[in-house]
């Protein structure tokens, strides 16, 4: 016999208010491309400075806002900032740009996307450009690659490019905009991991919503650059000096189509935080991460890492001599597309998670196995 409480699906809280989701819903649309993330930077710690007692952007433009900046402890909750995007790399006598990668942009969806170019003088709207069906012939069709995907802005010669303030070097970002599907999914570009970026702040906000006093220094630090390489985080692990890292970042729903669960694993939008084990998650706090959820009844899944996350947490991890290090990741669909996807609830659980896991930590906490 099936119990009752087995029964009766649990009523799902959600923590995302009217007005954090404008919030959410501007810092998406802003483009924030690798290298060049000041001005969703600005928008996030204008939103996160309500809830915090001080804020810091390094030379580079990754940004923190601190909670009890005085503490000798020093918790760090880490996102980033950036968005895969694309460089002006060749302009032709004709007026076509040839572009290059800024980050890990995919080729294969470019053609028929609509596009800003950023130049000193604002936006200048461009399209992906691809020969129409009639005109392809042959047994075998070329596909997209970086040597054939080309931009057109209107121009019909290399110099009204340059008349339009278009030069190589220019950054150039996908025009899709954030929308929400079926009531049940967030959709847009960048949400790796601009969902990040806002899950952090909502626990900012929810700390100081809740009055709860923290026993140690929260480090909210939305990093810059990691679509390269990690590098925001790498710069600024040595200025913080953290005891320790929970870090957020997306992984892949692999519920769709072509995608292989034996070497990507078996995990799903809508079924909670992915929790994951690699040699750079120290042991022990991931556990308790593990144990925070069992607790608050929050779902979860595991994924397992091999070498390396891929993510921030390796930054933090191997910095300092050694940062006790975790990673919470949040299922996504079509990752680095623009049309990106993640459970509502998927991300007020995460939210949750790491406000849970918050209260627990305790001042000099420390996650060794044993000491000598």
């Amino acid at each position: 016999m099936v119990n009752k409480k087995e029964k009766e699906k649990k009523k799902h809280i959600s923590f995302v208010t009217d007005k954090s989701l404008r919030f959410f819903e501007k810092y998406i649309n802003n483009p924030s491309p690798t290298g060049f993330e000041w001005e969703g930077q600005r928008l996030w710690l204008d939103y996160l400075k309500p809830y915090v007692d001080k804020t810091y952007i390094d030379n580079y433009g990754t940004a923190v806002g601190i909670i009890n900046p005085d503490a000798p402890y020093k918790v760090v909750i880490e996102a980033h900032a950036d968005e895969i995007s694309w460089f002006v790399n060749y302009i032709t006598k004709e007026g076509l740009i040839y572009v290059i990668r800024n980050g890990g942009s995919d080729h294969q969806i470019a053609p028929s996307k609509r596009v800003n170019i950023h130049t000193d003088s604002g936006l200048v709207k461009a399209v992906f450009g691809w020969p129409a069906i009639h005109t392809r012939s042959g047994e075998k069709e070329d596909a997209p690659t970086l040597k054939n995907i080309f931009l057109d802005c209107g121009a019909t010669s290399k110099e009204e490019v340059e008349e339009m303030g278009i030069h190589v070097g220019c950054v150039v970002t996908y025009e899709d905009e954030f929308t929400v599907l079926n009531n049940r999914y967030y959709v847009g570009r960048a949400l790796d991991n601009r969902a990040g970026g806002f899950m952090i702040a909502e626990v900012a906000r929810l700390l100081k919503q809740n009055k709860k006093k923290l026993p140690f220094g929260l480090y909210i630090v939305n990093a810059v650059q990691e679509e390269i390489g990690l590098r925001g985080a790498e710069m600024i692990t040595h200025y913080i000096k953290p005891n320790l890292a929970i870090v957020t970042d997306v992984t892949h729903d692999t519920q769709t189509p072509m995608i292989n669960k034996i070497t990507q694993g078996d995990l799903a939008c809508g079924q909670g935080p992915v929790l994951s084990y690699a040699p750079a998650v120290q042991i022990n706090l991931n556990r308790l991460l593990i144990d925070v959820a069992k607790e608050n009844d929050i779902p979860f899944q595991r994924q397992a890492s091999s070498r390396f996350t891929g993510t921030d947490t390796d930054a933090f991890a191997y910095s300092n001599g050694g940062v006790p290090s975790a990673l919470i990741s949040l299922p996504l669909r079509y990752m680095h597309t623009t049309v990106e996807m993640v459970h509502k609830e998927d991300l007020d659980n995460v939210i949750r998670l790491i406000y849970e896991v918050l209260l627990k930590i305790e001042d000099g906490q420390d996650f060794r196995s044993f000491i000598v």
